[in-house]
């Protein structure tokens, strides 16, 4: 998830498993805790942790992943481009 943004996203999301139906039995509530752990150091290093979010839902919803991914990327487009491409950019100048 950092990767994502060293190179370059705006903002990320996690699309896993519904709670307590993932085939690798736990690896959801794993990728909350680190999404929920990443929104913390984005805060500490003052990026808004609304670039990253966890949704989750089950393959037969396709239509709430259309829908989560048009919200999240409204969310990101008002957020303006990340801080860490603004770094990188002015860094190479």
């Amino acid at each position: 998830m950092l990767k994502a943004f060293e190179a370059g996203a705006d903002g990320i999301y996690i699309a896993g498993c519904l709670e307590g139906e993932c085939h690798f039995l736990k690896g959801n509530l794993r990728a909350k805790k680190r999404v929920m752990y990443l929104k913390q150091l984005l805060a500490e290093v003052g990026i808004e942790p609304e670039r990253a979010e966890m949704y989750n839902l089950s393959s037969a919803q396709g239509q709430r992943f259309a829908l989560i991914a048009t919200e999240m990327t409204e969310k990101v487009r008002a957020l303006g481009p990340s801080p860490v491409k603004k770094a990188k950019e002015a860094f190479k100048a």
